[in-house]
């Protein structure tokens, strides 16, 4: 019977039908092409996921395929796509600190591993501002298909670059600036403050002070206004704040100053759980029995909090669920679908003996 014109004729291709070559050459599309039967744009369509091939032309390319061990060339498929398989997360802190940092640390294992079941990879860029900024602005541009941000202080001049060149963007945490395009996926700062205080107060702690983070950072200052907010409700005055930059040695000194300060001082809630550990060894060189003596709680939940001595109350983060929601959203910016400015999600008291 004679083929229609424009037809295009398919067969199932059966491994031991096809001959073995003379030599072991790295198959190509138009390898692939000519054992399916097929044209190499079709091959290309395929390999690229062009969903508008037809569904026989498909089943001849990816049997084909598999008969030949074809693997796309990478560099080839970026080209085609424009899309380079990776997301970068720049951390804006200094490379000691972000390895170190627990809370930084689970974010990356988390991130890691949500971006495995779309099959991105992460590149991580430790990015603490000055002269890496332009370089890494310059990698994330061409480099990678999107950016998750994480630590940003208010001074950063690197989110709103990457925002006016278009580069998808998700910011885990909030900023003060604004970003268009952008979207914030932050954690309940204020209400999980509110329950630090909460449960001060209903120990019956009413001499307290605060440790704050770096005040050019939104967590910081929201964890604060939070704090205040609760104490203000409970007609409780909150006199002794003390400043620290997330690390334990800033919330050792800034207990040590506290207490020669107010040494009368019955409760501190620390703004991160690493200062929160330099609180209760400031506490314990100085005498102090915690909880009996000063009630301390953290922010964060990290692993190690439950293992201080005494076991550290604190607010917890939904690290895990966070991640996955940035990723989720970084890929929908990428694919080029329409995303919300921001999301909040609710944290969590974590009760232990510190307070």
């Amino acid at each position: 019977m004679a083929r229609k014109p424009g037809a295009v004729t398919t067969k199932r291709v059966e491994p031991d039908t096809v001959p073995a070559p003379a030599t072991r050459r790295t198959p190509t599309l138009e390898t692939v092409a000519r054992l399916a039967g097929v044209s190499r744009a079709t091959v290309s369509r395929v390999v690229n996921g062009d969903t508008r091939v037809a569904e026989r032309l498909r089943v001849a390319v990816d049997e084909a395929i598999q008969v030949l061990g074809f693997v796309p060339n990478a560099a080839a498929r970026s080209l085609a796509t424009r899309r380079t398989g990776s997301v970068a997360l720049i951390m804006r802190e200094p490379a000691d600190f972000g390895v170190t940092d627990a809370y930084l640390s689970r974010m990356v294992v988390a991130l890691s591993h949500a971006l495995i079941d779309v099959d991105l990879q992460l590149v991580v860029l430790m990015a603490a501002g000055g002269e890496t900024d332009a370089r890494v602005a310059a990698y994330a541009r061409s480099h990678v298909d999107g950016v998750f941000l994480i630590s940003v202080h208010d001074s950063d001049e690197l989110p709103s670059q990457l925002a006016e060149w278009g580069v998808p963007l998700v910011i885990g945490g909030r900023t003060s600036q604004r970003l268009p395009g952008a979207t914030s996926v932050d954690v309940d700062n204020v209400a999980g403050a509110r329950l630090a205080a909460h449960r001060l107060l209903e120990r019956g702690r009413h001499r307290l002070g605060l440790i704050t983070g770096p005040v050019d950072t939104c967590s910081s200052n929201d964890r604060e206004a939070g704090f205040r907010r609760e104490l203000q409700a409970a007609g409780v005055p909150l006199d002794h704040v003390a400043h620290g930059d997330w690390t334990a040695a800033s919330g050792e000194r800034a207990m040590r100053g506290l207490l020669d300060e107010a040494p009368d001082l019955d409760g501190v809630f620390a703004a991160s759980d690493l200062m929160a550990m330099g609180a209760l060894h400031a506490a314990a060189q100085a005498g102090r029995r915690v909880p009996e003596d000063l009630a301390v709680i953290g922010f964060d939940d990290i692993d190690m909090a439950a293992h201080t001595a005494p076991p550290l109350t604190t607010v917890r983060q939904p690290s895990t669920p966070q991640a996955r929601r940035m990723v989720e959203i970084l890929v929908d910016k990428i694919a080029g679908r329409v995303t919300p400015a921001s999301e909040v999600l609710d944290v969590e008291l974590v009760g232990r003996d510190s307070a």
